[in-house]
């Protein structure tokens, strides 16, 4: 399907060149950004792939491109999400993979598309940008351009929000990205919560036990669900999500780089660092051969990266709050950034926190960090 003026035409992803150039559109739009970091081309490709990538066993999903004069320009995704829609019932869609040139008409050309089919689904509203889910990437950058984006965070140019804003899409939550400094010492209040919690005889945090690896992991995304399950957007993962998230991630796993919190044996709280792998990658344009998977294991496994991500930090809700809540918390952060400093990692993004979440935001300033990102998801009803 193709629509559009002579000029500038959205054209519906229907074969494998076409997925290619939807794949490939942001080497040319970024070309010139030195903050961009090159994706791997193959971990696109198996994320846009239904028989790898799990979303879309519960999902259905489009994908277009806009051309102008038969030269892609831009490209957009719409999703819906069974998973999302069963739990909140609000008759959403979603938008996501959302590159353009500095265009008006072709942001409203790409939006409107998305809206359409959206609207064909019988969806009354549209938000994102999800590429593709609430547990992959989202939100659109809109503040702290010139700094990289970490492992698993987008990013964009600072003019894309002004041409969604003109289409009458508005804020529905900002998300924060906070950067720390790992070979800062807690301050003295929260080194004092640190003693209090090394006393007690049923707390005890350890590492995450490799030979039990698939087990520990689906330990961690159980504190996961039930610490976020109250979160704005919040949707579980699903068992094959867990498993797609168990291979990917083990190759840069580091035990040591994962805390997980026990009382009286009980696992309650959990905190995961992952080598910033964007660091590693950005100078191989998206090609793991003929010898980047040389210089990607060196660099991960020999060299190491001097930075990292937090993505996951939790509390089971039974604890969350008061006295054993912030101990818990701090003590599964501390753990990881001790690790981190052992492995070489001098700085560090804490992300994504809920611009709304106080008692977080509150935990990650006691620490230190500071934000410096700003992420945002955008929404807007659907003409009927």
């Amino acid at each position: 399907m193709t629509s559009g003026t002579p000029a500038l035409s959205i054209k519906a992803v229907e074969t494998a060149a076409e997925r290619e150039a939807f794949i490939r559109l942001p080497w040319t739009l970024y070309r010139d950004d030195p903050a961009w970091v090159p994706p791997l081309l193959q971990e696109r490709r198996d994320h846009l792939n239904p028989g790898k990538n799990p979303f879309f066993q519960d999902a259905k999903a489009r994908f277009w491109l806009a051309l102008r004069r038969g030269r892609p320009v831009g490209r957009i995704s719409a999703q819906v999400n069974q998973s999302h829609l069963a739990r909140h019932r609000d008759a959403t869609g979603h938008f996501g993979m959302l590159e353009a040139e500095d265009d008006a008409e072709t942001f409203r050309a790409l939006t409107e598309t998305a809206e359409t089919w959206l609207r064909d689904q019988g969806m009354r509203r549209i938000a994102g940008p999800f590429n593709l889910s609430i547990n992959e990437e989202l939100g659109l950058l809109v503040d702290g351009f010139a700094a990289p984006p970490y492992l698993l965070m987008g990013h964009a140019r600072p003019f894309y929000a002004g041409h969604l804003e003109a289409l009458g899409y508005r804020k529905l939550k900002d998300l924060l990205c906070y950067h720390y400094d790992a070979r800062t010492q807690p301050p003295p209040p929260v080194a004092g919560l640190l003693r209090k919690a090394a006393a007690l005889d049923a707390l005890t945090v350890r590492p995450m036990d490799m030979g039990r690896y698939e087990q520990e992991l689906s330990t961690i995304m159980d504190i996961f669900n039930d610490a976020w399950s109250e979160n704005w957007g919040f949707v579980p993962m699903s068992p094959a999500e867990l498993r797609r998230l168990a291979k990917d991630l083990r190759p840069i796993v580091r035990p040591q780089s994962i805390a997980i919190a026990e009382l009286d044996g009980v696992p309650v709280a959990m905190a995961i660092s992952l080598p910033n792998v964007n660091e590693a990658i950005a100078d191989l344009d998206g090609r793991l051969l003929p010898f980047g998977w040389a210089k990607l294991i060196w660099r991960l496994k020999v060299n190491t990266t001097k930075t990292a991500r937090v993505p996951l930090m939790g509390v089971r809700r039974a604890h969350q709050g008061g006295l054993m809540g912030a101990m818990l918390a701090f003590s599964v952060i501390e753990r990881i950034r001790e690790s981190q400093c052992a492995l070489g990692v001098e700085h560090g993004e804490l992300s994504w926190v809920l611009e709304d979440n106080q008692p977080m935001i509150r935990m990650i300033e006691a620490l230190g960090a500071v934000p410096y990102k700003t992420y945002r998801l955008y929404g807007r009803d659907l003409a009927a």
